[in-house]
């Protein structure tokens, strides 16, 4: 690309997308993203954009249609601002448990979010961790989909844990789990469970040996905590001497902070890809940026460099 590089933000995480252009060594592009009166989302680049590489970074984290609405506004503004190229960045994609008929009669909101982006007029998307990779298919542009595991495994390395063995608390995630205790050199271990309803689980029975050992559940996000706690105390009553918990995406709904913070976790590790509010120390949450990690993405993109090396 010949044009400037830019990176814009909706009220999503402005934190994050203010230590991605501080990486980059460029300032936030200016636009106002608010609300008129009566509650319609209203939007207005206050620089130009005409020949530039545009990055919008807007996760869609609760209130996700109203974040959503801002992001497709703000590429729809840069579009029409004649913007050369418009890459959507998204460090958590909301509705992305929804890609797939679970049932009769509904909808693939995920499939619809992404055809909502390219009609916005997206040229291509940069994501992290989607909770189903199939989601990448869902777009009929470039999708790049970053990976936080490194980031989580230097931090788990760095705390010397003896004799650790990685935790898939589901069997959907055991090769998310299985990359991750390659990354550290651990054993490994699997909970199977089921759903009764949305957002409830049954923890049915474990794969693999956790006793007297520091037991690290892995998973792509952190939802009402509910599983993430069963799933620990399942590991403790089988003899695990400890456990630690890493996600990437800190969804903390409802009362789910709480919830992490009365358990018998060490620590809950995740990412800034979604603003945490509460006291998340009182919790034993810990958060790690994954700006670095985006501003590399962003630059290579923008310089049409392989991203290959960012995946490994």
């Amino acid at each position: 690309m010949d044009g400037r590089l830019l990176v814009f933000s909706g009220n999503a995480n402005e934190a994050l997308a203010r230590e991605i252009a501080t990486n980059l060594r460029i300032g936030l592009g200016r636009a106002l993203v608010g609300q008129f009166k009566n509650g319609e989302t209203r939007v207005k680049l206050q620089d130009n954009v005409r020949g530039c590489d545009v990055f919008v970074v807007q996760p869609t984290c609760s209130p996700v249609d109203h974040h959503l609405m801002e992001l497709l506004l703000l590429i729809d503004a840069l579009r029409r601002a004649s913007a050369a190229r418009v890459t959507a960045v998204i460090p958590y994609y909301g509705y992305a448990k929804q890609e797939k008929k679970t049932s009769g009669r509904e909808p693939i909101s995920a499939k619809l979010v992404a055809n909502l982006i390219r009609t916005a007029g997206a040229d291509r998307v940069l994501t992290m961790d989607l909770h189903a990779p199939a989601i990448e298919g869902f777009f009929d542009i470039p999708v790049d989909h970053l990976q936080a595991a490194q980031q989580l495994a230097d931090y788990i390395r760095s705390l010397n844990l003896p004799n650790p063995v990685v935790v898939s608390p589901d069997t959907g995630g055991v090769g998310r789990a299985n990359r991750f205790r390659e990354r550290i050199g651990a054993g490994l271990a699997i909970i199977a469970k089921q759903r009764p309803e949305p957002d409830v689980a049954e923890v049915l029975e474990m794969v693999g040996d956790v006793e007297g050992k520091t037991a690290i559940i892995v998973d792509d996000m952190i939802s009402t905590g509910g599983t993430l706690v069963e799933a620990a105390q399942a590991l403790l009553d089988r003899g695990a001497r400890s456990v630690y918990a890493c996600a990437t995406h800190g969804v903390f709904a409802s009362d789910a902070v709480p919830i992490i913070g009365r358990s018998d976790l060490v620590e809950t590790i995740v990412t800034n890809t979604i603003p945490q509010t509460g006291n998340l120390t009182e919790a034993r949450i810990r958060t790690i940026s994954v700006a670095p990690l985006f501003a590399e993405a962003i630059m290579r993109i923008h310089k049409d460099l392989s991203l290959s090396a960012l995946f490994s």
